[in-house]
C-alpha cells in the first residue's frame, strides 16, 4: 500500500511561487505514473500535471502549462510541483495522486486512474 503526504501549500500573493513536495512510502512507488490534481473551491476535482513513471513524459493541463513543472526523485520516493506565476484562480487543495500506467495517455488526466492519493494541502493565492 502506497501512502503520500503533501507538503509545501501555503498562501502567497498573485505572482509568486510555492513548491509541492509529495512524499511517498510503500512498495512500486517508481514504478507508479505520478500526478498533482486541485480541488478549488465550490468546484469539482480538475487535473494540473502528471509525469509518466519512467519520467519520459510530462502532461499539463492547459491552465497551468508554462507557469508549473512536475518533477520526481525516485532516489527519494518525492513528487514535486514547482508553481510560478501564480493567480488567485489557482487557489484550491493539491493532491498528489499515483497509479499504474493507463491503457491510452489521455486516461494520464482521469482521476479514476489513480490508485494512492494523499491527504492535500492548500494553496490560497492572494490578488
Amino acid at each position: 500500500q502506497v501512502q503520500l503526504v503533501e507538503s509545501g501549500g501555503g498562501l502567497v500573493q498573485a505572482g509568486g511561487s510555492l513548491r509541492l513536495s509529495c512524499a511517498a512510502s510503500g512498495p512500486n512507488f517508481s514504478s507508479y505514473n505520478k500526478a498533482w490534481f486541485r480541488l478549488p473551491p465550490g468546484k469539482e476535482r480538475e487535473f494540473v500535471a502528471a509525469i509518466t513513471w519512467s519520467g519520459s513524459s510530462t502532461y499539463y493541463a492547459d491552465s497551468v502549462k508554462g507557469r508549473f513543472t512536475i518533477s520526481r526523485d525516485d532516489a527519494n520516493n518525492r513528487v514535486y510541483l514547482q508553481m510560478n506565476s501564480l493567480k488567485p484562480e489557482d487557489t484550491a487543495v493539491y493532491y498528489c495522486a499515483a497509479g499504474p500506467p493507463p491503457p491510452s495517455i489521455i486516461e494520464t488526466s482521469w482521476y479514476r486512474r489513480y490508485d494512492y492519493w494523499g491527504q492535500g494541502t492548500q494553496v490560497t493565492v492572494s490578488s
